[in-house]
């Protein structure tokens, strides 16, 4: 069966079919394979973080690491304040042994947060917080994963020249080690053949290494009985691993349909960690889980960490947030998916459009690189054929037929077109008459995919056609509890409607093909590439109004691979989609620009690969034409890796946002912005657009060659100022050529 999912990057575990309840990250989430929304916990209310006086590793200033560098663990400093910090936690367990017996310490960190897990045992967050040695509590949040001659996505970020800037594809990447903290990754994929790579210590359990996934660690601290190991027994993780790190022209097929290229990650060369933080079924990690693994991560010198995985935003006060952006200052890259939460739901914050407000944890970190996703413009399906007309469709994870299922007559429920669009030929109930080997036409709503297909089969259908809402089709959702056989497709809605106007005309499902853009012959059957994907979360953060996601990456229709049980004839490969797949790309391209900039600083490569990105290019998921310039939508743009590599501009941080400004309030704020400028003439900034009653202005106008500066932007607002969204960008200019632009935003409520 092929596999085509929306990975949920607000999920960083096995994706998880649309039909049964997800582990809830978001409380309003709707993914976009399912028509309602999701449910369950977002935080384990038994454990609890708790944050200790005195600063990490990371950012005290006896020890965070100089420009360039990692924390030196064997200078005298750094040991004195571990020991330091071990006697802090020394106190808090004696308070709590005395004040709160029940709680029990499960874990602590130094690195990322001065931190420790608590078991409560029936003790409260309150009990807790009147420590003396307490700072902040928090309960543990619950995360899960948030799926041509050349590899198309690699086109699209501008990869290929990017690696002849490097010095070819054997340099991409290479000397960089990249920490995927997720479902594992099955090293038996040709994706992670270690012929090239020299001879490595292997950390951890060297079942699953070799000399290119170097490190393969398990982390599950609540269910150490269970004897979990770092094998890949969900998909999730090796599919984010080779969108990374793919061994260079890697031949892959998908559901017996042969892809005409080579398959590679965006940083062939690098190597990779396994971080499994959903071992076995397990589908949510807690927050500890994940620091246990960041914290490793840095300790085994990994220079990326991939997190394709979200949860509910907490504000600014979200440990997980800040210890992301506390191993970004102690010169880790941590790429975060922004979340798949943005289809369709509701402003938090009117007057903020439907959509907004919907950026995860901890891709909302500061100073995390956080992806938002767009389409590739190809992928294997199955078309829908009437008499000489196709229509390009979508399985997911239903069943296609292995020939084509040709000679079935199309039955709908009844009803109109227009009926179909309202959603009431929607089969969602037992069939009253047979419809033996008939292909049943139905639409979307009501009830999930795998309740229509069940419902179908069951009434003996030879296959069903559900009907999207929207112009195109989307993969959809299977319940394996329900037991469906049958072949299953979607299709657009006017492919919906011109099939129905035809009925009773005999119809075929087609054997799965590879369609792509690039190809004459299949383009029209191909989806659309560079639009926004619909389920992409979107900014800006909760609190503080930033703007998140940082940049665009390609996140819907990606191939990569996934572990040898995911398909009949090994070695697998799978389309899926998601913010989850969007973030390796970003992790790839972090590991690329390290690769050539040994000594460029975390903060410096995120700002070359965000603030170098194309601009204009990321169409609207409405009408599949209409570019995007809302920037809590796109960020600054579509990536382009070529450009980061070349970056001479850096920013620090990478946006400005001015926050939440009371309306009528006619106040002027100001945001203090790090430029350097390592070019060999002096950079330009000036800022382009203004809203309605505020505007924007820069100073100083320029920085020197070879300078760092400390540069003002100012907004003033009227009284006047419309409420809602106000944006502009600061452009930077070398000589005649833009370097570099930020996102300028404010948010009038």
């Amino acid at each position: 069966m092929r596999r085509i999912r929306l990975a949920l990057a607000v999920a960083a575990a096995a994706l998880i079919a649309a039909a049964a309840p997800v582990g809830a990250i978001s409380p309003q989430r709707i993914s976009a394979q399912s028509d309602s929304p999701s449910a369950g916990a977002t935080v384990d209310t038994a454990y609890a973080l708790v944050q200790l006086r005195g600063a990490p590793l990371s950012t005290d200033v006896k020890t965070k690491p100089a420009p360039g560098k990692k924390i030196d663990f064997n200078n005298g400093a750094t040991k004195a304040l571990r020991a330091q910090l071990s006697a802090l936690r020394n106190d808090f367990k004696q308070w709590l042994r005395t004040n709160a017996p029940k709680a029990q310490v499960t874990g602590s960190w130094d690195i990322s947060l001065n931190a420790v897990s608590v078991k409560l045992n029936g003790t409260s967050l309150d009990q807790l917080a009147i420590a003396p040695q307490v700072t902040h509590v928090e309960y543990e949040g619950l995360y899960h994963p948030d799926v041509a001659t050349v590899d198309p996505d690699l086109t699209l970020i501008n990869a290929l020249n990017a690696w002849t800037q490097v010095g070819g594809n054997a340099n991409a990447g290479k000397g960089v080690k990249v920490a995927i903290v997720d479902t594992g990754i099955d090293v038996s994929n040709p994706c992670f053949k270690d012929t090239d790579f020299p001879t490595t210590t292997q950390l951890g359990d060297n079942h699953f290494t070799n000399n290119k996934v170097i490190v393969a660690k398990v982390f599950s601290n609540k269910t150490p009985s269970r004897g979990y190991s770092a094998a890949p027994v969900q998909e999730h993780g090796t599919h984010v691993a080779g969108t990374v790190a793919c061994d260079f022209n890697t031949a892959a097929t998908v559901s017996g349909a042969s892809i005409p290229y080579g398959i590679s990650g965006v940083a062939p060369a690098a190597q990779l960690g396994n971080y499994n933080i959903f071992p076995g079924d397990v589908t949510n990690a807690r927050s500890e889980d994940i620091l246990n693994a960041l914290e490793a991560a840095y300790l085994d010198d990994m220079g990326v960490a991939n997190l394709s995985l979200g949860g509910g935003a907490h504000g600014i006060q979200d440990l997980l947030t800040i210890a992301v952006d506390n191993l970004d200052l102690a010169h880790m890259v941590v790429a975060v998916a922004a979340g798949n939460s943005g289809d369709g739901e509701p402003a938090a914050h009117p007057p903020l459009p439907a959509g907004h407000y919907t950026v995860e944890s901890p891709g909302s970190a500061a100073r995390a690189l956080t992806a938002g996703a767009f389409t590739v413009g190809h992928s294997v399906r199955s078309l829908v054929k009437q008499g000489t007309t196709y229509y390009a469709s979508e399985d997911g994870e239903f069943a296609v037929p292995s020939v084509d299922l040709t000679g079935m007559t199309v039955q709908a429920l009844g009803g109109s077109p227009a009926e179909l669009v309202d959603g009431h030929l929607d089969g969602c109930t037992t069939y009253s008459s047979s419809v033996t080997d008939k292909l049943v036409l139905v639409a979307r709503g009501v009830c999930t995919f795998a309740e229509k297909v069940y419902f179908a089969q069951a009434a003996g259908a030879a296959g069903v056609i559900i009907v999207n809402r929207d112009p195109t089709p989307i993969p959809m959702a299977d319940d394996p509890a329900l037991g469906n056989t049958i072949p299953a497709v979607m299709v657009g809605l006017a492919d919906g409607l011109a099939l129905y106007a035809s009925i009773p005309t005999n119809a075929t499902i087609t054997a799965p093909l590879y369609v792509s853009l690039d190809d004459p012959l299949t383009a029209a059957f191909a989806p659309e590439k560079n639009v926004q994907s619909s389920f992409s979360s979107q900014g800006p953060t909760d609190v503080d109004f930033r703007v998140k996601p940082d940049v665009m990456a390609p996140g819907e229709n990606v191939l990569s691979s996934i572990p040898a049980a995911f398909c009949a004839s090994p070695p697998c490969f799978a389309f899926f989609a998601g913010t989850s797949m969007a973030t390796p790309h970003l992790a790839g391209s972090a590991a690329v620009v390290k690769g050539a900039h040994p000594t460029w600083d975390a903060w410096q490569i995120r700002s070359a690969i965000v603030n170098t990105a194309d601009q204009d290019v990321i169409k609207s998921a409405t009408d599949g034409t209409t570019i995007v310039t809302d920037v809590n939508i796109v960020g600054a743009g579509r990536e382009n890796l070529f450009s980061a590599v070349k970056a001479s501009v850096f920013l620090d941080p990478v946006s400005v946002s001015f926050g939440a400004v009371p309306s009528r309030s006619g106040q002027t704020k100001t945001f203090a912005l790090a430029v350097t400028n390592t070019a060999a003439t002096a950079a330009t900034l000036s800022i382009v657009g203004s809203g309605t009653g505020i505007a924007f202005r820069v100073s100083p106008a320029s920085v020197e060659a070879g300078a760092t500066a400390t540069v003002t932007v100012t907004a003033t607002f009227d009284k006047a100022a419309a409420a809602g969204d106000h944006q502009a960008q600061l452009n930077i200019t070398v000589g005649t050529a833009q370097v570099a632009h930020a996102a300028v935003y404010a948010f009038v409520k």
